[in-house]
């Protein structure tokens, strides 16, 4: 297995704390987490959503990125979340509009009180 396959992800739990983890398959940790076999601090937090992911250079540079990260304070984790979702590239307009469209008839089927 080449040893640049490792990514520092930041998850959010059901209960709005952040867990940071390292792994070399994201998606996959992502299920475990979700299935109740990841870390014990999820287990209890379910389910989790993947918020933050980046590359390492190696394992070593991942487990040193993880410890940085945990050593933040949420809301500084909250503002390297934002960082990165601002820097993605926004959806074509097709699939933004479709995104809108859904999520505001969702709105109108829903009664509100």
């Amino acid at each position: 297995m080449p040893d640049n396959d490792w990514h520092i992800y930041i998850l959010q739990c059901a209960d709005n704390t952040l867990y940071t983890g390292v792994a070399t398959d994201v998606s996959a940790r992502l299920a475990t987490h979700n299935a109740g076999k990841g870390a014990k601090y999820t287990r209890g937090r379910l389910p989790v959503a993947l918020l933050y992911q980046e590359s390492a250079e190696n394992r070593s540079a991942a487990l040193k990125r993880e410890h940085a990260i945990k050593k933040m304070r949420a809301g500084d984790k909250r503002q390297l979340i934002a960082t990165q979702a601002q820097n993605k590239p926004a959806l074509p307009a097709r699939r933004r509009a479709q995104k809108t469209t859904a999520a505001s008839s969702s709105d109108k089927a829903s009664p509100k009180k």
